[in-house]
């Protein structure tokens, strides 16, 4: 294990400094190698980890050979846990160097594509000397990655690998989902919406099968029970004016009802006090009605 207060001490290689081994490639990611991997990082919240001891990463360059410091591989995501924590901006990784950092992935997600899914798969040739293995044996027998998923946005299918005994074995996933005792999370694969975008991806759920919502996806469910409270209280006003004007129209016809009868025991020549006595109200209210006052 490496010691921590080392870790820092010099610079870390970046993938500048240390060439890729295949040097025609471009590694400029397409729109969804950079969707997901940003999808899986903003919802990776692990109910037995802090955030502090978690780190996650989309296409950041592995270094796993100090003996071959340009050998590398660049997973489209993964996710340490007790990675050392950093809160300055000058210290924010350009890589991962296995031999700095002293510990390797818990989980590694490779998106397939055509060009890579031999290799993602573990079908590449065999390893000739001198020459950099495969993603597949990196994962397995050097960095041993304990979990390993591919996912095939095409063909709708999600994979997932446990290293056991030194080797993968591949999960029966009937419901295209996971549950990571060890992160108290699962990962499964789901079909909707992600920043206006339809259609698969592969997601974070709790042990109520609930997927963890993104940032936006939380703010819009604040800003939807928001505007529910706006409304219930829009309805509650509503209701409250409405039983106001009903208590006055009534308070007002039963006025109107009192000073008829007051009228009517006055047109039978009734005095004052026998019609305050008759009708139960007082005598200063039939001589406002009889002279012309009203209430």
């Amino acid at each position: 294990m490496v010691d921590a207060s080392r870790r820092w001490q010099t610079p870390l290689p970046t993938m500048y400094d240390l060439p890729s081994e295949f040097p025609e490639e471009l590694g400029l990611p397409d729109q969804f190698h950079e969707l997901q991997p940003t999808l899986l990082s903003i919802t990776c919240k692990p109910s037995n980890y802090s955030p502090e001891d978690c780190l996650t990463a989309q296409d950041l360059n592995v270094y796993y050979d100090p003996h071959h410091t340009l050998w590398h591989k660049r997973p489209d995501w993964f996710l340490v846990l007790g990675a050392t924590h950093v809160d300055q901006q000058d210290q924010l990784r350009w890589s991962y160097v296995i031999w700095q950092e002293g510990i390797s992935p818990f989980l590694v997600v490779e998106l397939l594509s055509p060009g890579t899914e031999a290799e993602d798969l573990g079908r590449s040739s065999m390893r000739l000397a001198d020459k950099p293995p495969s993603k597949w044996q990196v994962y397995e027998q050097i960095l041993q990655v304990p979990f390993y998923a591919v996912f095939d946005r095409i063909q709708n299918e999600f994979r997932l690998f446990v290293l056991t005994g030194g080797r993968y074995q591949e999960q029966d996933l009937p419901e295209r989902r996971f549950w990571f005792e060890e992160l108290g999370l699962g990962l499964g694969v789901w079909n909707g919406p992600y920043r206006g975008v339809n259609g698969r991806w592969l997601r974070w759920y709790d042990a109520d099968w609930t997927y963890i919502p993104t940032p936006a996806e939380e703010a819009e469910t604040a800003r939807q029970a928001a505007e529910q409270e706006r409304q219930a209280a829009e309805r509650e006003r509503q209701r409250a004016e409405a039983a106001e004007a009903a208590l006055n129209q009534a308070q007002s016809e039963a006025q109107q009802a009192q000073e008829q009868a007051i009228n009517n025991f006055l047109a039978m020549g009734l005095d004052v006090a026998q019609i305050a006595a008759a009708l139960g109200v007082s005598e200063a209210l039939v001589q406002r009605v009889r002279d012309g006052l009203g209430d």
